[in-house]
């Protein structure tokens, strides 16, 4: 049976395994489709697709996640089947990169204010060459024993109004948007809930050119789906799903293709990739 995930990460951003090992692991878990999505950087999309080759039945697109910041809560923006050899795109996911590294040295420092006492330099090390991200923090965090969970990070210290939280230099969702279709990409919002008003941001963003929304998300229940999909359906977008995987912490997180995904979605997205002339870029 075809199974889909299209939100995944790997060690180029915040997530635990490399490119290579999370195409393995969708293969082994019967995937058919499955998207490398990293937060900020393209990094990962040409190793990843090199090791596609090595399984004829997964299909690996290439996309990305990017984070903004409204006044109502955090706003991501997915980009499926982008053009990840655009150098005026590349350029600017390097600048969201630099932003990152300045809010991670001000985040740990707002946690040592709190008496947890996390250095930069580990958190840097354990980031490695990936784009510097808060899920770093939380390991850093998890390592020290100031949280049980990696989720407990975000709820308690590093998530959005916490007490360590940081903003740094953000596009805005409808900048976001725009720049995923200037990579000749289609952009999709990612886990709605993460916004105060949903609907509000759903509205403005398809009138930018978003195309599709992500209703089936790990952790939403079954009355969350059900908003989603008919706000999906209000405003004439792909309704798509995945399960943000990192690998961090194996006590919290759903594995790779755990969440159901209706391909007959899937299905629709490529669809429309393929009605406007979007192509995997040659390696």
């Amino acid at each position: 049976m075809a199974r889909a995930d299209l939100h995944v990460h790997s060690n180029a951003s915040d997530g635990r395994y490399s490119p290579a090992e999370i195409v393995r692991m969708a293969a082994n878990a019967g995937l058919t489709v499955m998207a490398l999505t990293d937060h900020d950087t393209v990094d990962g999309l040409i190793p990843a697709l090199a090791a596609a080759a090595e399984f004829p039945t997964l299909t690996v697109i290439p996309g990305v996640e990017l984070s903004t910041d409204t006044d109502s809560g955090e706003v991501h923006v997915l980009g499926y089947f982008i053009d990840y050899n655009d150098r005026d795109f590349k350029t600017s996911l390097d600048k969201m990169r630099n932003s990152r590294e300045n809010r991670a040295e001000k985040m740990v420092g707002k946690l040592n204010e709190l008496g947890c006492a996390v250095e930069l330099e580990r958190v840097k090390e354990i980031a490695g060459s990936g784009a510097l991200g808060r899920a770093h923090v939380a390991q850093a965090l998890l390592e020290k024993g100031y949280i049980a969970s990696f989720k407990e990070a975000f709820s308690k210290y590093i998530g959005h109004d916490c007490p360590a939280y940081v903003g740094r230099e953000k596009l805005t969702p409808g900048e976001a948007v725009k720049l995923v279709l200037k990579a000749n990409g289609l952009p999709v919002m990612a886990h709605p809930f993460t916004s105060t008003h949903p609907e509000i941001v759903i509205r403005d963003l398809k009138e930018v050119g978003l195309v599709g929304m992500e209703v089936y998300y790990a952790g939403y229940f079954p009355g969350e789906i059900e908003i989603l999909l008919n706000l999906a359906q209000k405003y004439s977008l792909v309704p798509t799903g995945g399960t943000d995987y990192h690998g961090i912490d194996a006590n919290s997180e759903i594995n790779i293709g755990g969440t159901e995904v209706p391909m007959q979605y899937v299905e629709k997205l490529i669809a429309l990739a393929e009605r406007r002339g979007l192509k995997t870029p040659l390696l």
